[in-house]
């Protein structure tokens, strides 16, 4: 009786183990249904309604409501501080209450002679534990089991080009890890801290906080508290 109870406590033992070890490596505690239009990307004949018409927290496809913006998706290329793809392809969706901010923004970029250029929106709680396995330093890439608010759909990195887009020098390429990206990095030419006064300055106009490291890195405010999300879009 005494080695049978050796063998179910043994049984037990390493069954939790095994559930810890999955827990670790795979997304948890995520949004598992989320309100999205993805579907009706397809569907030339649906009409998309209006912004004004849709929750806070639906997902949207940003290029369906707006074509004033630019697109360089860096994670959907090899070319990003990962130095592998991560996305199947190149897609920018946010929250809706994110999408009326950026847009609003954009506006007031826009009439200074500018306009926003993203290089990573939403991101799946999926692509986070990618990126973790690449890079599994905090410092650089935010622990997929408590999330980043990337995977909440309530924060961008951009930057500014001219309405005709050429570039605006921001002192770094995005994501550059250094003090030469750091917002309290003074030490730089009059140009280019004129440059990230003008994209720092506006987006907090607009409900967005910056972090000091990563002058390109913006979080809505009022999604911090959103849920977790894994829903990944159609490609085609």
């Amino acid at each position: 009786m005494r080695l049978f109870g050796f063998i179910v406590m043994s049984f037990i033992l390493l069954s939790c183990r095994e559930s810890t070890k999955k827990k670790m490596t795979q997304p948890v505690d995520v949004e598992q249904k989320v309100d999205t239009l993805a579907q009706m990307h397809s569907e030339e004949e649906k009409k998309l309604p209006d912004l004004s018409e849709l929750a806070d927290t639906t997902f949207i496809r940003l290029v369906d409501y707006s074509d004033d913006f630019e697109y360089d998706l860096r994670y959907a290329t090899a070319n990003n501080f990962l130095k592998a793809k991560v996305y199947d392809c190149a897609e920018c969706y946010t929250r809706v209450k994110t999408a009326r901010a950026l847009i609003a923004a954009n506006k007031e970029f826009m009439d200074q002679g500018y306009r926003i250029k993203f290089f990573d929106c939403y991101r799946p709680n999926s692509v986070q534990y990618k990126m973790w396995e690449i890079v599994p330093n905090p410092q650089y890439v935010a622990n997929p089991v408590k999330g980043s608010i990337h995977n909440k759909g309530g924060a961008v990195d951009i930057t500014l080009v001219k309405l005709d887009g050429r570039r605006v020098d921001m002192g770094t390429d995005f994501d550059f890890f250094g003090h030469k990206a750091y917002h309290d990095n003074t030490n730089l030419p009059a140009e280019i801290l004129q440059n990230r006064k003008v994209l720092k300055g506006t987006m907090e106009k607009h409900g967005f906080w910056s972090i000091r490291t990563e002058w390109w890195h913006y979080n809505l405010g009022a999604a911090s508290r959103d849920a977790i999300a894994n829903f990944k879009w159609p490609c085609p």
